[in-house]
C-alpha cells in the first residue's frame, strides 16, 4: 500500500528489521508459521481442546457438547500463498501515521474502507479468479501495520476496524485482516489477533446475515446486534500466547 503526499509502503512479503527481529522479521512467514495454519495445543477455559489449526480449535470448543470431537473439523486446507496485490491508494484515502507520533517502531497506515473494499471487490477478487480463487475458497488479505477506517482524516469519529470479512454478489468470501508488530493497539490486536477474530467470524457468519436473538453490551459490542459475529463479545478475552516452534510469540 503506499500513500502520498507522505509516502508508506506496507509490503508484509518483505523482511521487517525494524519491528521485528531475525529470523523471524518476515510478516508472511510468520503468518504461515502460526496456529492460524500450524497445529498448536488450545485451551479454552481451562479445558484443552485439542491440537489443531485455530479454527478447527475454537469451532470444537464453540460446539463441545453436540458435536462428535473425533470426527467434527474445519480445517483452512490446502494453503495458497498467491503473489502480493499492488494498491495504490489516493491521497484523499490514506494516511500514514509517522513512528514518532506514537513512539512505533515503524510507521502505521490507514486506509479509507470504503475505497479500499471496493478495490478488492471490482479489481482484486475478480483478477484472483483465474488463480483459482472461488466461492469454495477461503482469499485471506494480510495487511501489515495497516488497517481501515471510516475515514483516515477523521479517526475521532471513524477509527478503526483491524479486519472484517465479507462476501461479493458471486457468493465469494473474503477477508482482510491487520498483522500488527507495532503494538500500537495492544497486544490483543498484534499479529494474529486481527485474523484469528475475522476467521472465527466468517467461520459462523460467513454472509454476515446469520440471525441470532438480539444480544450485546459484552467485548466491543456496547449496543444490541442480531447476527452471530463470534468474536466480538471476546475483544478483550485473550486465550494464553502460544509461543511456536521457530521462537515466535
Amino acid at each position: 500500500m503506499s500513500t502520498k503526499p507522505g509516502f508508506r509502503r506496507s509490503v508484509p512479503i518483505e523482511n521487517d528489521n525494524a519491528c521485528l527481529t531475525a529470523p523471524n522479521n518476515n510478516p508472511t512467514r510468520l503468518l504461515q508459521q502460526s496456529p492460524i495454519f500450524q497445529p498448536t495445543d488450545f485451551s479454552f477455559g481451562g479445558t484443552n481442546v485439542r491440537t489443531a489449526q485455530y479454527i478447527d480449535a475454537f469451532q470444537h470448543a464453540e460446539f463441545w457438547e453436540v458435536i462428535n470431537r473425533n470426527t467434527y473439523h474445519l480445517k483452512l486446507a490446502p494453503v495458497t500463498t498467491l503473489a502480493s496485490v499492488v494498491i495504490n491508494v489516493p491521497a484523499a484515502s490514506g494516511l500514514t501515521i509517522p513512528a514518532a507520533f506514537f513512539g512505533l517502531c515503524g510507521k502505521f497506515g490507514l486506509v479509507d474502507i470504503g475505497f479500499f473494499d471496493g478495490f478488492l471487490k471490482n479489481v482484486v477478487l475478480p483478477a484472483l479468479a483465474a488463480k483459482g480463487v472461488n466461492p469454495g475458497t477461503l482469499p485471506i488479505f494480510q495487511l501489515y501495520n495497516a488497517l481501515t477506517a471510516g475515514d483516515p482524516r477523521d479517526l475521532a469519529h471513524n477509527c478503526c476496524f483491524g479486519g472484517y470479512h465479507s462476501i461479493a454478489t458471486n457468493f465469494q468470501t473474503y477477508s482482510p485482516s491487520l498483522f500488527d508488530t507495532t503494538g500500537l493497539f495492544g497486544p490483543g490486536f498484534e499479529n494474529t489477533g486481527a485474523i484469528s477474530h475475522e476467521i472465527a467470524e466468517w467461520a459462523n457468519d460467513p454472509s454476515t446475515l446469520n440471525p441470532t436473538p438480539a444480544w450485546g453490551h459484552v467485548g466491543q459490542v456496547n449496543f444490541c446486534q442480531g447476527n452471530l459475529e463470534v468474536a466480538d463479545p471476546l475483544t478483550g478475552t485473550d486465550i494464553p500466547a502460544k509461543t511456536m516452534p521457530n521462537g515466535f510469540t
